[in-house]
């Protein structure tokens, strides 16, 4: 993780998004669930600081209810941490689903009686502070989203890699940037239509 986010710097990307931990994973047996919670614990402790004197502005999206106090007080103060950094925004998923997200942002609107638009809608999702993502990169040879940014990758570029993800590497990262580089994104639109298309994603 440590090295993708520098790849990330180093290329230019603005606005990194990872799912480190879903809804679903609850399910998993408990001794797995725990060391979980005890990794994210240690890499606040260990990681924060670093990421810190890089620039890197870190948000938790998902649902907070069902964590620790400790865990929750941990995320909120690695937050207030980097709040001031623009360098890169990096987006750890945690305690999150698509269908949870879509969910939480339409309670919102019905608590505060506003209509339900696509774009009050989306100002309310967990990562309504970044724009929705040009390219979703999916590792270890698995075809699916996985209940991941569903709102939000409406129009992403999705590449599945067959490479599991602890031997994601430059290598790899430069691979997919070129593939979606070539890709042409017509939102809909026809290809006279299209504006000049930019040549590297700003959020993946």
């Amino acid at each position: 993780m440590r090295r993708l986010v520098e790849l990330c710097i180093e290329r230019g990307i603005a606005v990194l998004t990872v799912f480190a931990f879903s809804s679903e994973n609850w399910k998993r047996p408990e001794d797995e669930v725990s060391g979980l919670m005890d990794l994210l614990a240690l890499a606040l402790s260990r990681e924060v600081p670093s990421l810190d004197r890089h620039g890197v502005r870190l948000h938790f999206p998902g649902d907070r209810s069902g964590l620790s106090a400790k865990v929750v007080q941990g995320l909120e103060q690695a937050e207030r941490q980097t709040a001031g950094n623009s360098r890169l925004v990096l987006n750890v998923c945690f305690n999150y689903g698509g269908r949870w997200d879509i969910v939480q942002a339409a309670r919102q609107l019905a608590a505060e009686g506003a209509p339900i638009t696509e774009a009050s809608l989306g100002e309310r999702t967990a990562l309504a502070h970044v724009g929705d993502p040009d390219l979703l990169i999916r590792t270890g040879g698995e075809l699916r989203i996985s209940n991941f940014l569903l709102w939000q990758c409406a129009y992403a570029e999705l590449y599945f890699s067959s490479c599991l993800w602890p031997e994601f590497d430059a290598q790899e990262l430069d691979r997919i940037l070129a593939d979606f580089a070539r890709r042409e994104r017509r939102f809909g639109l026809t290809s006279e239509q299209l504006p000049q298309a930019q040549a590297e994603p700003r959020h993946a």
